[in-house]
């Protein structure tokens, strides 16, 4: 097998354990009153400019939200919301939002949230 795909699967496994450090929902509850302005209490957004965020994947969104915040991912709203949170935080908002049935559609990849 190829080096470089060995060491690009190693990475994508690494990296997706590392996501889910384990955040707590409910804390992350707590901690979305800022992000419910424009995803909505369900993680279904008021706006179609704004996406869903409910019942996306924990790794997803821990992800997104680290990339806002070291600038690997570029928008000026996010950024401002990420800039104070810690990885903590950051962990606990994705517990939080992957824990809600969201807006997925029936057939969807998502298992368990058909």
């Amino acid at each position: 097998m190829n080096r470089t795909i060995v060491a690009t699967v190693i990475s994508i496994v690494l990296a997706a354990s590392t996501a889910q450090a384990g955040g707590d929902a409910a804390a992350g509850k707590d901690k979305a009153a800022a992000c419910v302005a424009c995803h909505g209490e369900a993680g279904i957004s008021v706006a179609p400019i704004y996406p869903n965020i409910g019942g996306q994947y924990a790794n997803y969104l821990l992800h997104s939200l680290q990339a806002y915040k070291s600038g690997d991912r570029q928008n000026a709203i996010m950024q401002g919301m990420v800039a104070a949170l810690s990885e903590q935080d950051m962990e606990d908002l994705a517990a939080h939002f992957s824990s809600l049935e969201g807006a997925l559609k029936e057939g969807s990849l998502r298992p368990g949230k058909h």
